[in-house]
């Protein structure tokens, strides 16, 4: 069914449609009647799989949050005076990434949160989600700051699309956010850059590096330690909240996000692995977190083994490893002009 995708909060079933603003809905047939959170005995909205319990929406929020603090504590070190740049594309991890970054440091007034949000250039899908982003951030005194491929690279991704020859588009999209993102959040003086991706994305990018043989990315994935000269070290608040998870906690929590489906996604390579690492997980629950903490557990023999990167800087502004950026790289391959 290409008009509908079911989405199984573990037994709480949301569907959505992807050409309509009516985004996603309960089936209340998913528990019986006397099904209650394990907590408080409220009545519950969802089971976890992969710890067996059921719990209500206060105790599910609590659930998220309380990982998602973990991580932080875990992954930076937060100083008077760091900005923290949060890449929003509007959709459900990331603006849930602002909303709990907001909210659980948006008291401090030594720490500024700014939003960074990329205009890939994709018509009838992205201008809506930045008319919802800058509404968002308007709503809570958030700085909103925007960038564009069509500024930085001179084409946009439905220009770039058609002429991508080999590579899927997804290819040139990825290369060219990272790029921007990067550049913005150095621009505005960003100590750390917080994404949106979930338990789901890193579990995919640590099989599709390891099934590539790709050791030196694998140990570059973020979240970042090391600072490297030129690069906004990357944090990743959800990264242990399954994809589900923060789709639920966008529904219950009434965060607005952009429910569309990028044109060009159905060419990415990273579908093949979301499926696979998804029967797995409905057959052994908990595989994502396996994966993870395999990972975890194997980085410091990974980044020990890995050639330190000797980066210098791109005739664009970024670093690289080569003579040029992979943005550059892709750039000439379109035949177009060379940043400056």
């Amino acid at each position: 069914m290409k008009e509908y995708f079911r989405y199984f909060c573990y037994d709480a079933r949301i569907i959505f449609s992807r050409h309509h603003s009516t985004h996603y809905f309960f089936n209340h047939h998913c528990f019986a009647k006397d099904v209650k959170c394990d907590i408080c005995g409220s009545e519950a909205v969802t089971y976890i799989r992969y710890n067996g319990m059921h719990l209500c929406s206060e105790h599910f929020m609590k659930f998220v949050e309380k990982r998602v603090k973990k991580e932080i504590r875990r992954q930076a070190n937060f100083n008077p005076g760091d900005v923290i740049g949060v890449a929003v594309s509007g959709g459900k991890d990331s603006m849930v990434t602002l909303h709990l970054l907001h909210s659980i440091l948006g008291e401090r007034r030594d720490i500024d949160i700014q939003c960074i949000t990329i205009d890939e250039g994709i018509d009838g899908y992205r201008p809506e989600s930045i008319e919802l982003v800058k509404k968002f951030c308007s709503d809570r005194g958030i700085k909103y700051n925007q960038a564009s491929f069509s500024e930085r690279f001179d084409i946009t991704m439905d220009e770039a699309a058609p002429l991508s020859g080999d590579n899927s588009p997804c290819t040139y999209c990825g290369v060219f956010r990272r790029n921007a993102m990067n550049d913005l959040a150095r621009k505005i003086g960003a100590t750390y850059l917080a994404t949106g991706l979930n338990l789901d994305d890193t579990a995919q990018s640590i099989m599709m590096n390891f099934t590539r043989g790709d050791i030196d990315r694998l140990a570059r994935l973020g979240p970042h330690k090391k600072i490297q000269p030129g690069l906004i070290p990357r944090i990743q608040p959800l990264r242990m909240i399954p994809e589900k998870e923060s789709l639920l906690y966008a529904i219950v929590s009434g965060i607005p996000y952009h429910n569309g489906i990028c044109p060009y996604s159905d060419e990415a390579l990273r579908n093949q692995f979301r499926h696979v690492i998804d029967e797995l997980e409905t057959r052994s629950p908990g595989t994502r977190h396996s994966i993870i903490s395999s990972y975890d557990q194997m980085l410091p023999m990974l980044t020990a083994n890995s050639k330190p990167a000797d980066l210098h800087k791109c005739g664009c502004g970024e670093p690289t490893l080569g003579k040029e950026c992979k943005a550059c790289e892709l750039r000439n391959i379109l035949g177009l002009k060379k940043i400056i």
